[in-house]
């Protein structure tokens, strides 16, 4: 997003700034004609194409999504608040105890308040800058990318471009893959902005940026991004499996 609110594509797009999982009703509902959603909602979406090689996702370890535990083991969860702006990450966090651990925990979204999601709760399933901020004392913290990846070998795709099929040609003009590289480029901006509001270190957060989160898919990512859509669907999620479309 750098380059449209702060660099060479400043005033090229209106842009609407919402959680992920507004993004992609706001998509669904044609209230906006590209949005950066939760990957999940690919599958959910019927009229649209994705933006071919910009995403975000992870390798190995994203820790901007994470469960955090006031058990041990996850094989002692008994309930889960799941943060409401999250869609793909909740769909991935059921996946991974249906699939993987055996057990089905009780969901109940909640608004991102880790003191109060744990009150009541055994874990909670964080998103974005709050999963990076919280006090981790006496707390146990499940990184989603880093479960998915000792389950599978994989990495994983969290959020894509999607372009409804009748956007403008403006929007389907788009630079996406030049918008990305350019926010790449300006890291050490990007950081200057956030730090104080965030609170997390330069190192902090240039590691965030430069090895934890992945702005391009590879081949293993784009694999892992398959499996999770097959075993969504398996465990009741989505209704069915649509192929990969991509914008032309």
């Amino acid at each position: 997003m750098w380059s449209f609110t702060h660099g060479t594509r400043q005033g090229t797009a209106e842009l609407v700034d919402e959680v992920p999982a507004r993004c992609a009703a706001l998509l669904e509902a044609a209230a906006a004609e590209v949005a950066l959603i939760p990957i999940i909602e690919y599958q959910r979406i019927a009229n649209g194409a994705l933006v071919p090689g910009v995403c975000v996702g992870s390798r190995e370890q994203v820790r901007s999504v994470v469960l955090v535990t006031r058990v041990d083991s996850l094989r002692d969860v008994r309930s889960i608040a799941l943060d409401e702006s999250s869609r793909t990450s909740a769909a991935l966090l059921k996946v991974i105890f249906r699939e993987f651990l055996g057990l089905e925990p009780e969901w109940r979204p909640r608004a991102p308040h880790i003191q109060q999601m744990l009150a009541e709760n055994d874990g909670a399933l964080l998103i974005g800058d709050p999963a990076m901020t919280f006090a981790r004392d006496n707390l146990q913290v499940f990184d989603l990318a880093s479960l998915w990846r000792a389950h599978t070998g994989l990495g994983f795709v969290f959020a894509m471009w999607m372009v409804r099929d009748d956007a403008s040609p403006a929007a389907r003009r788009i630079d996406f893959a030049g918008a990305r590289d350019e926010g790449v480029a300006r890291i050490e901006e990007i950081i200057d902005f956030y730090e104080a509001s965030l609170g997390l270190s330069r190192a902090e957060l240039r590691t965030y940026l430069s090895e934890n989160i992945s702005f391009a898919p590879n081949d293993e990512m784009r694999a892992g991004m398959e499996l999770y859509f097959k075993l969504a669907h398996k465990h009741g999620l989505i209704p069915e499996v649509k192929p990969l479309k991509y914008v032309q």
